[in-house]
């Protein structure tokens, strides 16, 4: 199978600037509607780039059937006309090789590229696999409230363009060359200035906030953070973005959440932040909210209610305890504070799992301690802070012999509370892994894929560099907004929690694109891999077995998945 034309443009190609995109606009005549049963009768081109015409391509093809009159005087192509012409076959080779790597043009481009791709097909070539473009789309967006219809010989006549169609293939892609034209100088008041920028326009020029596109013309393609800002230069929203324009762009588009209507109402601009790297965009984004206090992030500013897990081990008051309140001097004697964490759900979860195996002491509501003696209350929350912290298998072996004892009784719903409870716990335990892990790194110095560095002490980003002309240059990363390092043998404070958990995740994802330049401290985990029992599905709580122990569907749906 032969294949001239080369594979989808990347990324990279489709955000290349519009006056550097190579367009071919294709028009073709047919028997009829329909690629399947009708046949092309004429092929037209025409190559364009930056604004000049730089090729065309014209040719009758001999469709190998009847040309129906209705067509023959629509078009004025007769079959005498096609008779010695060419077959769409010995057509194609040379068609392609016109067409190239160019992003390909049609006044209802789904139409010609239908016939297209079923010619190729039937002849043994691969399909077009790039962009294409659709000027009737474009026109809708861009120039509907100025002409009754989109039309292409209704569009020549009232845009007064210089060439008028007539269904012939030629005399109509170069009509629609010079439309095309028009559509992108249009386009361009709306910051439109790349091909992806082109591919998106048909979405985001009917949005009700589409004349602010404007906003984004001189965003560019590259990572940061923005801050969408009010007339005043209040600060309404801070995102960040491996590609700022594609992505403040999308808000237009794509972004269907429901904030995002009243947000682009009330703003009036946008700036930007490039950033050495997406690590940088996203650390900052948490900064920068947190300096900030968006009123649209909601929930980046959560931190200040991120729970702590108390662990007494002595004294009268032995046990577990979820609480907010952070001792200035730090935990007392007998005292260890884990946390923070995100979720209170999960670490109340957690606790109840422990609760429900170590004889802790503890007050349930309305009522008063447990009876368990102070010894073995003691004992017992020295054993739920080493399955806390080292000896995670003191609390996991015990919550699984008891959810599987209670499947083997058929308490399918109870069974299902303890695996919740496991799973509370085993990402409890996660997070305060991968964040002690962080907090006994002094310094690490890594290096990006790209040849770029970051410096992270603790958890916090402190510096980076970016590649500049085969050298390295010092990004200086906020510094008025990087915050103090966390304490060795301190409680974390909260508002280095999402910071620590930005890295932690960052290093997960890319850990094996980066290379190690230096390390201070203790970069190692010697713990082993904690299990993952968010997806437990033993046979003992699927659908089946609920159905036929008569269980309700909804206790069925809850243990299915």
């Amino acid at each position: 199978m032969s294949n001239t034309r080369s594979a989808q443009l990347s990324f990279d190609d489709l955000g290349q600037p519009l006056v550097s995109t190579t367009f071919v606009i294709v028009d073709l005549e047919t028997t009829g509607g329909s690629p399947a049963t009708d046949s092309i009768t004429e092929v037209g081109a025409v190559k364009v780039r930056g604004g000049e015409t730089i090729g065309t391509f014209g040719t009758l093809v001999n469709p190998g059937r009847a040309i129906p009159p209705t067509i023959t005087l629509l078009t004025g192509i007769t079959e005498s006309m096609v008779a010695k012409a060419p077959r769409i076959e010995t057509v194609l080779p040379s068609l392609l090789e016109f067409i190239g790597d160019a992003v390909v043009v049609g006044h209802n481009v789904r139409f010609d590229v239908g016939f297209l791709q079923a010619a190729l097909h039937r002849a043994g070539h691969a399909p077009l696999t790039g962009p294409t473009v659709d000027t009737v789309a474009l026109a809708r967006r861009l120039v509907r409230d100025q002409v009754p219809n989109c039309k292409l010989g209704t569009l020549a006549e009232h845009l007064r363009l210089s060439h008028t169609p007539n269904h012939r293939a030629l005399d109509d892609a170069i009509t629609t060359a010079e439309l095309l034209h028009l559509l992108i100088d249009r386009a361009g008041r709306l910051g439109v200035t790349g091909l992806d920028d082109l591919l998106a326009l048909p979405t985001m020029a009917g949005h009700p906030q589409a004349d602010k596109l404007r906003l984004t013309a001189r965003l560019p393609r590259q990572p940061g953070v923005y801050l969408f800002r009010t007339a005043s230069g209040d600060v309404l929203y801070v995102g960040k973005a491996t590609d700022l324009r594609t992505r403040v762009r999308s808000y237009f588009s794509t972004d269907d959440r429901k904030k995002v209507g009243p947000l682009l109402k009330r703003t009036e601009r946008i700036d930007h932040k490039v950033c050495s790297s997406v690590l940088e965009a996203e650390v900052l984004e948490g900064r920068l909210i947190r300096h900030l206090d968006p009123p649209y992030n909601q929930a980046g500013t959560r931190w200040r209610a991120y729970p702590y897990l108390k662990v007494r081990t002595t004294g009268s008051t032995t046990g577990l305890t979820v609480t907010r309140d952070l001792p200035e001097d730090g935990p007392d004697d007998g005292t260890t504070l884990l946390g923070p964490f995100t979720s209170s759900t999960m670490v109340r979860t957690a606790v109840q799992g422990l609760e429900a195996v170590l004889p802790l002491r503890r007050r349930p509501k309305g009522g008063s301690a447990t009876t368990s003696s102070p010894e073995v209350a003691a004992a017992a929350a020295c054993t739920a802070l080493a399955a806390l912290t080292t000896q995670p298998e003191l609390a996991l072996v015990p919550l699984t012999q008891k959810m599987t004892e209670l499947a083997e009784q058929e308490r399918f719903e109870d069974a299902a509370g303890v695996r919740d409870q496991m799973v509370a716990f085993t990402e409890l335990l996660r997070a305060t892994r991968r964040r002690e892990q962080l907090l006994r790194v002094d310094r690490l110095v890594l290096t990006m894929p790209d040849g770029g560095r970051a410096e992270v002490r603790r958890g916090v980003l402190w510096r980076t560099w970016r590649v500049d002309d085969g050298g390295l240059v010092d990004v200086a990363t906020d510094v008025e907004m990087r915050p103090d390092l966390p304490e060795p043998d301190q409680p974390l404070p909260r508002a280095l929690a999402d910071e620590l958990a930005t890295t932690a995740a960052w290093l997960d994802r890319h850990g094996a694109d980066l290379q190690v330049e230096h390390v201070e401290g203790s970069w190692v985990s010697v713990l082993p891999a904690l299990p993952d029992y968010r997806s437990v599905r033993s046979a003992k709580y699927d659908v089946e077995r609920e159905r036929a122990a008569n269980r309700p569907p909804r206790i069925s749906r809850r243990l299915a998945g």
